[in-house]
């Protein structure tokens, strides 16, 4: 089958397990975010392995699975878990995926990640919505296609209007939440005090290792982009601890009240 020939597969198959659903916003979790899928009410559940253009994963944190149903008074589809870029050297394992969001009529992809932070203002175990990406992978989904869509302008990748509206939620809820640039390594090593030398000078506040092939993407099937990072640590050579897998993750749960929280308060609040 061709990619468009299983997006189509995939939207016609969620269009009949969803019924009368017809979310308008598509949440993509990474590691420490898992909760949120328990916020959704009537939930109707599809692994990723029944819908042909969605990918298979292979990392721990991520489960596969996409959840509709609602939260709060706002229907939403839930995707639990991401194909990153280290996984295969390229950047598209989620270009079916977001497509198929697309061709159901979702129009706001809402991605989350853990990050490590870069600034001495942030700290392991607060939350950040990020203003804009650095694409030091410089590698893009988009590769191979054809045609002047191609041409995606991503100066305004992350809605300001909906970031204005997340800062102003997560004021309301007491919850401490800062903004900035997100910078994207390939991995899936971690970053050598060097690089987050670099990093800093390029402008980042904090450095992970997915998000911004989605957001081209989604930006290219004219969706908008609103994306949060779970500080899980200090970056490489900011501090003395170790980094692993391991610990990203079980730093991540330690966050994941306080993550779960913003995400239902921003929910609530957003004018998609």
């Amino acid at each position: 089958m061709s990619l468009d020939d299983t997006i189509a597969a995939s939207r016609a198959l969620l269009a009949e397990r969803l019924g009368p659903l017809r979310p308008e916003a598509a949440l993509l979790l990474g590691s420490g975010w898992g909760a949120v899928a328990d916020l959704v009410q009537g939930a109707v559940d599809v692994p990723y392995h029944e819908l042909p253009a969605f990918p298979r994963l292979g990392v721990g944190g991520h489960a596969g699975l996409l959840r509709a149903g609602r939260i709060g008074v706002r229907e939403v589809l839930v995707l639990a878990g991401r194909k990153h870029a280290y996984e295969t050297g390229e950047a598209d394992g989620m270009k079916g995926a977001v497509r198929t969001l697309a061709a159901l009529g979702v129009r706001l992809l809402v991605q989350t990640n853990a990050a490590g932070s870069c600034s001495e203002a942030m700290h392991p175990g607060e939350l950040m919505v990020i203003g804009d990406h650095i694409n030091l992978a410089q590698r893009s989904p988009l590769f191979g296609e054809a045609g002047d869509s191609r041409f995606v302008d991503m100066s305004a990748a992350y809605s300001p209007a909906l970031r204005e509206q997340a800062l102003a939620a997560a004021r309301a809820a007491g919850i401490t939440l800062h903004e900035g640039v997100y910078a994207w390594f390939l991995g899936p090593q971690f970053e050598t005090p060097a690089e987050i030398r670099m990093a800093r000078l390029l402008g980042a506040q904090a450095v992970g290792m997915s998000t911004v092939p989605e957001t081209i993407l989604a930006r290219h099937a004219g969706m908008q982009v609103l994306a949060f990072s779970l500080l899980t640590n200090m970056a490489a050579g900011m501090d003395s601890q170790q980094l692993s897998h391991a610990h990203t993750l079980a730093t991540a749960k330690a966050g994941e009240a306080t993550a779960v929280a913003l995400m239902k308060a921003v929910l609530a609040a957003l004018q998609i």
